[in-house]
C-alpha cells in the first residue's frame, strides 16, 4: 500500500501530516498523475513567467496577469481555472503550501484609473472553489487560515453621497484583514473595512461588515457575535 499521507509530508515539509482515510493505490496512482501533470504545468511557468519556490501544481487554463508583480513561496497549488491578477502597488504575495482550488479569483486592480493596493496570503491556507478576493483597498490574510467555497472578500466601496453618477464619484478603500487561524465558512461575504482577529470563525451565509476582536464565533446578516470561544 503507497502511503499518500508520508508523500505529501515529505513534500510540505510537515512532520505531523497525515491522511486520516484510507486509499488504495489505484486511487493513489491517479492522483499522483494529477499532481505530476500539474508539477509539468508550474514547472514550465517557473522558467518563463512566475516566480515560486519549491513545487507549484498548476491546473488547466489557470491564468497569471502581471506575474512580475506575483510571488510564492514553496508547494503553491492553483486548481484548474484560477484567474490572478497581480496589477497593484504591492503585487500579490503568497506564503508557503497556499492552496486556491478551482475557479478562484484574485485581483488587486479594479479599474485602471485608481491602481489597487494589492493581497498577501499567509503560510498553509487554503482557499476553496469559486472564491473571489478584491485587493483595491488591500487584502491581508494570515497563517492557517480555512476559506470556505464562494467566499467573497471586498477591500473598497463606491462612494454614493453626492447628486452625480456613482460611477464618477470615486472609491473608499479601507482593506480587509484576516488573521491567523479564522475560518470563513462557505458563501460568506466580507466588506471593506473589516478586520477579522485570530481564530474567528465566520458561519456560512454571514455578511460581515464590522470588525470582530476574535476567538469567537460569529454569523447573520449582518454578522453579529454568536458566543466567545
Amino acid at each position: 500500500m503507497i502511503n499518500l499521507g508520508k508523500l505529501i509530508s515529505k513534500i510540505k515539509g510537515d512532520k505531523n501530516y497525515s491522511i486520516q482515510s484510507e486509499y488504495s493505490n489505484v486511487e493513489v496512482i491517479k492522483i499522483i498523475i494529477i499532481r505530476a501533470k500539474q508539477i509539468l504545468r508550474g514547472g514550465f511557468s517557473k522558467v518563463f513567467f512566475v516566480k515560486t519556490s519549491g513545487f507549484f501544481f498548476k491546473g488547466k487554463h489557470v491564468q497569471i496577469k502581471h506575474s512580475h508583480l506575483f510571488r510564492a513561496g514553496k508547494n503553491l497549488i492553483l486548481g484548474d481555472n484560477v484567474s490572478i491578477n497581480a496589477l497593484s502597488k504591492k503585487g500579490i504575495t503568497l506564503g508557503d503550501n497556499v492552496t486556491i482550488e478551482r475557479n478562484g479569483t484574485i485581483i488587486g486592480t479594479g479599474v485602471i484609473a485608481n491602481k489597487g493596493e494589492g493581497v498577501s496570503i499567509g503560510n498553509n491556507t487554503g482557499i476553496n472553489i469559486n472564491v473571489f478576493i478584491g485587493g483595491q483597498g488591500g487584502v491581508s490574510i494570515g497563517n492557517n487560515v480555512i476559506i470556505g467555497p464562494s467566499v467573497q472578500i471586498y477591500s473598497e466601496n463606491h462612494i454614493f453621497a453626492g447628486k452625480g453618477l456613482i460611477k464618477e464619484q470615486g472609491e473608499d478603500r479601507k482593506g480587509v484583514k484576516i488573521e491567523d487561524d479564522c475560518w470563513i465558512g462557505g458563501g460568506a461575504i466580507i466588506l471593506d473595512g473589516v478586520c477579522l482577529g485570530n481564530k474567528t470563525i465566520v458561519a456560512a451565509g454571514s455578511v460581515v461588515n464590522k470588525s470582530f476582536d476574535g476567538n469567537c464565533v460569529i454569523g447573520g446578516v449582518p454578522a453579529k457575535l454568536i458566543k466567545n470561544l
